[in-house]
């Protein structure tokens, strides 16, 4: 779909008639009584609703996008969660009903999950940044005890070449700058490539896979701490894809705040320094992926409210000048932590 052709956009996506009555009718067919209280989280590639129930706290229930995961996939994901929540880590788990998490009515699938209130963390606090490394360690230990079998990896073909192919495909960059940007693009993807060629082979284990400050909750009081939620992107990839995106300043402050994951992080389990080649490479294939993704999903009604500049030729210009950026990064050193 080009959202540069579009004039308006289609009622019939399947969301469309995911209802508050229907969204009511989903938590009741599983025995909760709702009192019709409803809040919409910050979701878009799901609708994730806080519902209240009459006889308890709210719950939050997740409505998963059609077509998306396989149920497979999708229990592969619950699987996961279940094991670090069998761990003792402090992640967010689908609740089970009758021996199952995964449920389905009127078309739609869906999971029901406990609320958890907190904040977003500070990444720029040394003690935040040595827990998250502490609990990402243990989340890891665990990723690396089974494989997944049907749910994606990612690596530079499924987040960055597919993607490349897809945008052109679909002629979704404006005509003008479209010979610009794929040039461009192709550049980042040598880019990328060579990053991995200095990284050598490095171990591939289960992971978070969108490991940001937004699916992290922080917890108040004395016994408070980071919850870990939305496990939605989980995939197979190096470790390091869960912890540079707690970085963030010039290749010195991202060192110095490493440094400080790192010491967290060694506690629980070794870290391979080879992974430092890949954070710019990882973070250029994100920048690839999140425009697909937008492309992908531009005759969901919710896209076009929440992004429209994705609509318009700066956005392509500002992503000309960003994966450029990328390519310069990619072939400077990686961080120094030893």
């Amino acid at each position: 779909m080009n959202p540069h052709a579009m004039t308006e956009q289609s009622p019939q996506h399947p969301f469309s008639s995911l209802t508050p009555d229907l969204m009511l009718d989903a938590l009741e067919s599983v025995g909760y009584r709702c009192n019709g209280g409803l809040l919409a989280l910050n979701s878009y590639e799901n609708r994730v609703w806080q519902i209240g129930i009459d006889d308890g706290p709210p719950v939050i229930a997740k409505f998963y996008r059609p077509e998306r995961w396989t149920d497979g996939q999708i229990d592969e994901e619950h699987q996961f969660v279940k094991a670090m929540r069998d761990a003792e880590l402090p992640v967010v788990a689908p609740m089970a009903i009758d021996g199952k998490p995964l449920f389905a009515h009127s078309g739609f699938r869906f999971s029901v999950y406990p609320r958890q209130a907190g904040r977003a963390p500070e990444f720029d606090d040394p003690h935040v940044l040595e827990w998250m490394g502490r609990l990402i360690a243990r989340i890891h230990q665990v990723g690396e005890r089974a494989a997944f079998v049907v749910r994606e990896a990612l690596d530079p073909e499924t987040f960055g070449e597919d993607c490349v192919d897809w945008l052109a495909e679909h002629d979704t960059v404006p005509p003008e700058l479209a010979a610009v940007w794929h040039g461009v693009a192709e550049q980042a993807l040598e880019g990328v490539r060579y990053c991995y060629d200095r990284a050598g082979k490095v171990a591939n284990l289960r992971l978070h896979g969108d490991c940001h400050a937004g699916n992290v909750l922080w917890s108040p009081g004395e016994s408070g701490g980071p919850w870990f939620v939305d496990f939605d992107d989980s995939r197979t990839g190096p470790a390091i894809q869960d912890l540079w995106m707690l970085l963030s300043g010039d290749p010195e402050d991202m060192g110095r705040q490493f440094r400080h994951v790192l010491a967290g992080y060694e506690m629980f389990r070794d870290f391979d320094d080879r992974e430092l080649h890949l954070i710019e490479a990882l973070r250029t294939l994100r920048l690839i992926h999140h425009s697909t993704w937008l492309a992908r999903r531009w005759e969901d009604p919710a896209f076009p409210a929440a992004f429209p500049w994705f609509a318009t030729t700066r956005y392509w210009e500002e992503r000309i000048l960003e994966l450029r950026e990328q390519i310069a990064r990619m072939q400077e050193s990686a961080l120094v932590l030893r």
